[in-house]
Formats: structure tokens, C-alpha cells, sequence
């Protein structure tokens, strides 16, 4: 006779029920995409989880001139469909709509693709990087908000009371884009992934995801582009001047690698942003 282990489901249906399942133990579930396939990576299940899908506030989008909030229970499939046609955001919109395969597009959240530590080749958390965003976490204590790039390299701290509520994106963009390279062994996810940001003054935010085990700011090309207009070619070739990261090795493609098609992939993007009206 099998022993199959007991598990246990709470069907959270406010912010409140959540955090008190958390602070008895259970792990936080989103979309499932990641935590279903657990086995498959040689983890176990958790013993109890907290699912998120019945709490209206999590699926949430409000847009002014100046900003632009999602909740985090909404699929990348939602968040493109919210986003698309808002100036800026293009790079948001190009990575929620091309990451994956459409069956993960319409699970996955957006909450999850940034709250999951083991997971760097998130095609969100370079896009949000580049539009500067800021994440808001609800815990007992009350919420509490802090930018994207402080939350991604700590999250299980951040994470061992709260829960991911919503991200919020300044609209300070004038245009973005955002630039994957995908290889057939590394089936649907990027082995490389570089977002940038172009802002009113001309200064870009540039964004690096899946070479590194976090993805961040690439502020060492930031600086050495500065306000200064550069061409594809150019802002090649200062990528390859100012490279000063460390890839991570992985069965689809080894740190070398990830590291070498980043110079390609900013020409990419850089070309992109031309390409805008």
C-alpha cells in the first residue's frame, strides 16, 4: 500500500486568511507553475499551501498618468492585455506576452514569476527592473513597499511573513523594449534576457535577467551611455567594454554563454527602440 503524504489546502479568500495560513506554515501558491512541476526538479510538495485565486484584490489594475499598479494574482497573459497600447511599457507588455508557452501565460502569475528565488530566468523581473518598479508586500504588521531590485535579492526574507500584493510601475518610460534569447534545449524559458528603459532625459534603465542567479540593473552600461543618443552598433560594443557579469552554468547553457550574447541581445533592444514611433 502506498503512503501518500497528507496535504493540506487553504482556499484564502481575503489578504487577512492568507497571511494567518502563512504564519501557520503554509507556502504561498499563485498560478502553480512552478511549484506543480516540484517533483519533477527532485523537491518535495509542501505539506500545506495557500492558494490566492478567490481574493479579487490581487487581480486588480489601476493606471493614472503618472503610474501604474498590478495585482500580483494576474496572469503575464492579463498583464499584457492590461498594458498593451500605454506608452513605456512596451518592454512589460513584450515580456508578459512572449515568455513561456500561451498554456503558462494564462497560469503563471505575476506575482509568482517574481516571488519564485529559484527561478532566474523570469522574463518579468528585468522588464519591471528597467521601468523602475516598485514591489508592495502585505504582512500582519500592515504593508510595507520597496523597490523591485531590493526585494529580488532577498526575497525569502521578505517573503517569510508577507505575502506579494501588487507592483507598482512609475510611469516615467517614454519607450522600452525588451530583447530574449531563447535555445531549443532550454525548451520555453531564455538563456539571456536584457530590458531596457528609455526616459524623458534620454537616459536609459537597462536590465539583465537568466545570466546571473538575480536579475539586475546593468548600471555599469547606464553610466558609460549616460543622456548621449548611441547607435545599436555603439551601444554594442560599450555592453562588451563595460561587461561585468558572472553567468550561471546550467544544463541548457553554461555561464560562458549567457555572458557572450549579452552585447547581441542590447543591439537587439537598442534596435527596438529605433524601430518606435
Amino acid at each position: 500500500m502506498l503512503n501518500t503524504p497528507q496535504r493540506h489546502v487553504v482556499f484564502a479568500d481575503s489578504l487577512d486568511g492568507a497571511i494567518e495560513a502563512l504564519a501557520r506554515g503554509a507556502s504561498v501558491m499563485g498560478g502553480g507553475t512552478w511549484m506543480m512541476r516540484a517533483e519533477r526538479r527532485g523537491d518535495p510538495l509542501p505539506a500545506s499551501v495557500v492558494l490566492l485565486d478567490r481574493i479579487p484584490a490581487l487581480t486588480e489594475v489601476m493606471v493614472t498618468d503618472s503610474a501604474v499598479t498590478l495585482g500580483a494574482g494576474l496572469s503575464h497573459a492579463a498583464v499584457a492585455s492590461a498594458l498593451r497600447g500605454l506608452s513605456g511599457l512596451e518592454g512589460v507588455v513584450a515580456a508578459a506576452s512572449g515568455s513561456a508557452n500561451p498554456a503558462i501565460r494564462h497560469a503563471a502569475t505575476l506575482g509568482g514569476n517574481l516571488a519564485t528565488a529559484d527561478f532566474p530566468a523570469a522574463d518579468l523581473a528585468p522588464a519591471l527592473l528597467a521601468q523602475g518598479a516598485e514591489v508592495e508586500l502585505a504582512a500582519s504588521g500592515g504593508p510595507r513597499r520597496l523597490p523591485l531590485d531590493a526585494f529580488l535579492v532577498d526575497r525569502p526574507a521578505h517573503l517569510a511573513d508577507a505575502i506579494l500584493t501588487r507592483v507598482h510601475l512609475p510611469r516615467e518610460a517614454v519607450m522600452s523594449a525588451h530583447a530574449r534569447l531563447p535555445l531549443r534545449k532550454a525548451g520555453d524559458y531564455p538563456v539571456a534576457i536584457v530590458s531596457i528603459a528609455r526616459r524623458a532625459d534620454c537616459t536609459l534603465r537597462i536590465a539583465v535577467g537568466s545570466v546571473e542567479p538575480v536579475a539586475r540593473r546593468w548600471t555599469a552600461l547606464e553610466a558609460a551611455i549616460g543622456a548621449r543618443p548611441v547607435s545599436p552598433d555603439e551601444g554594442a560594443r560599450l555592453a562588451a567594454a563595460h561587461m561585468d557579469f558572472e553567468g550561471r552554468d546550467g544544463v541548457e547553457a553554461e555561464g560562458w554563454y549567457r555572458v557572450t550574447v549579452l552585447p547581441a541581445l542590447v543591439k537587439r533592444a537598442l534596435d527596438a527602440l529605433e524601430a518606435r514611433p
